[in-house]
């Protein structure tokens, strides 16, 4: 008989159900039943995972006009901040990529997993970019004309022309068709990569703005209006990466402005 530990290992090594796990059901010790019951856990999470990916994968297909069509994911990180740009990505991936089995809406994601994901996706990608909208341009444009500007760059920042283009929540004016998704970065592959695209850029930017003003915790709350962060503004007022449309930034600028 192997010992509780022999058989953990073996089945840490095991990655599909195989006849002789049948008889560890019969097995009276309760240190195999435990292993067993997480091996199971862990099989169905995988399992899970795929038949998402697979589902994603489906999803994006739906919309190729043609065999072999290139589609175009499109999504946004940093609409809500008070601070900071927006970031867009789009990314085109192949019809198979196994690399990617996991990969969902950035923000459901940990962030070492994200930033992993990241680059994995431009490893694999048939193209990607990135555009990066200021919050100056925000505040002239305001949020919503602004990340779609943004959204419309960054598909024209792809080396290769998209045949469909699918874009979370955004109706886009490209030179191919275009769809907009609602919760698209759970339902797309191509959104999702996107998603995660823009996240990673973003934190990083919001990380290097922590570096220029420690005051506002911007590596913490990513220039989301945070209780420490509406405090640092009370105190020091806004610097130059705050959005002057936003409330209560605006209101902020107004009253200096009175002054």
């Amino acid at each position: 008989m192997k010992t509780i530990k022999e058989i953990t290992e073996r089945l840490n090594r095991t990655v599909e159900r195989e006849a002789w796990m049948a008889e560890l059901a019969q097995d009276a010790r309760a240190g195999v039943k435990n292993a067993l019951a997480r091996w199971e856990r862990q099989y169905e999470k995988r399992q899970e995972k795929e038949r998402s990916h697979a589902e994603k994968i489906a999803f994006d297909g739906s919309f190729a006009p043609f065999d072999r069509a290139m589609v175009a994911g499109v999504d946004e990180a940093g609409r809500g901040p008070l601070a900071g740009p927006v970031v867009t990505a789009t990314v085109i991936l192949p019809s198979e990529v196994p690399e990617l089995v996991g990969l969902d809406d950035s923000k459901t994601i940990a962030k070492s997993e994200r930033e992993r994901l990241a680059g994995e996706i431009k490893k694999v990608a048939i193209s990607y970019a990135v555009h990066i909208q200021s919050s100056q341009i925000i505040d002239e444009l305001n949020i919503f004309a602004a990340t779609k500007a943004s959204m419309e760059q960054a598909v024209k920042g792809l080396s290769v022309r998209p045949d469909f283009v699918i874009a979370d929540a955004m109706q886009l004016a490209t030179d191919c068709p275009t769809e907009s998704i609602i919760k698209g970065d759970a339902k797309s592959l191509a959104i999702a990569a996107a998603s995660i695209l823009a996240k990673t850029t973003r934190d990083a930017i919001m990380d290097g703005l922590h570096e220029e003003f420690p005051a506002y915790q911007f590596g913490k709350n990513a220039g989301y209006g945070t209780a420490e962060h509406l405090e640092a503004l009370r105190k020091f007022g806004p610097c130059e990466h705050h959005r002057t449309s936003f409330e209560p930034v605006k209101s902020m600028v107004e009253g200096r402005g009175r002054q």
